[in-house]
């Protein structure tokens, strides 16, 4: 059994992380961190598992075997810094700290992006993963297959709404209901930071790649999921969009790609992408979909884990959408 423990353990993608992995039949939880929670159970915070373990939070650390990391952004580093790790435990960090290439290293820890439809070889033989952000996942899974064929020539523009749960638990003044509920916004228009990952994975595809890319990210009034839709300049045919994608992914554990139109609710609650590709004149529109707290954090956390740890990927992942 793999010994995982889970640091900041208290918040929604620690929440969905334990619900994957109390039921995931190579895993064993040996502790939660959480300062703020500690000795309580944690159905106190993550009520959903009430009845399904009973497992406390704790402000003491033990040996695991695999360590994440599920602390808001700045505070991984923070951590690391001032607490040490066996040089054999493996870490999963769900923050932005390590993602770009200029912060990827720490002392001796080298952190590799973990994007399996990119780097899965790479993730196989890591022993430290920075989990990609949840609309860098969204927006790369829709955008790789373009890079990969040379064919980003072009200005690309994309435009995605996320859930509220993307805002982390933390309440705050446009996550609350009122404020959320019945209403949509759009916020950090052309200078979303997860832009710096996506550019860097798109650069590693397609060398000298320097369009913008033109982002605009909208809060959405529901709870979980993204829906991100770019566009740029396409010269083939519809066909050939298609198979260009389809190859892509022809050997991707969680992404789906079909020219069908496609909706949020077949993939909240999983750890599934589904990218549809359409052609319309000159242009090339590519539409994908994620669960923000799944394939866009914990799911792909998981997922990680798996590879690393020479598992079959997709265990204790096959989750059903729920549909209604």
């Amino acid at each position: 059994m793999i010994k995982a423990g889970i640091i900041g353990a208290a918040g929604y993608t620690a929440g969905e992380l334990i619900r994957i992995l109390i039921n995931h039949p190579d895993t064993e939880i040996t502790y939660l961190y959480s300062n703020s929670q500690s000795g309580k159970d944690i159905a106190t915070v993550h009520d959903d598992l009430l009845g399904l373990t009973d497992l406390k939070f704790t402000d003491k650390i033990t040996e695991a075997d695999v360590v994440f990391l599920c602390q808001g952004h700045g505070k991984s580093k923070e951590f690391l810094d001032t607490h040490t790790f066996s040089d054999t435990t493996k870490i999963i960090d769900l923050s932005q700290d390590f993602r770009h290439q200029a912060k990827s290293q720490l002392g001796s820890r080298k952190f590799i992006y973990g994007l399996p439809e990119l780097n899965r070889s790479k993730i196989i033989e890591a022993q430290n993963i920075a989990n990609p952000g949840c609309f860098a996942t969204a927006i790369q899974l829709a955008l790789l297959p373009l890079a990969q064929a040379g064919l980003l020539q072009q200005e690309v523009h994309v435009n995605a709404i996320t859930g509220s749960t993307g805002a982390g638990q933390a309440p705050g003044a446009t996550t609350h209901f009122s404020w959320r509920n019945n209403n949509i916004s759009i916020y950090k228009a052309f200078e979303h930071q997860h832009l710096i990952e996506i550019t860097e994975s798109i650069t590693s595809l397609q060398a000298g790649f320097d369009q913008d890319i033109n982002f605009i990210p909208v809060r959405g009034n529901f709870s979980r999921g993204i829906l991100a839709s770019a566009y740029t300049q396409f010269e083939g045919s519809a066909e050939e969009a298609l198979k260009l994608y389809k190859e892509f992914y022809a050997d991707a554990e969680f992404t789906t790609v079909t020219d069908s139109s496609i909706h949020l609710k077949q993939v909240v609650n999983t750890n599934n992408a589904i990218v549809s590709v359409e052609k319309h004149k000159n242009k090339i529109l590519v539409t994908s979909i994620i669960d923000n707290l799944l394939k866009g954090a914990s799911g792909q956390a998981v997922e990680n884990m798996n590879l690393m740890f020479g598992l079959d990927q997709s265990t204790g992942l096959k989750l059903k959408a729920n549909l209604f």
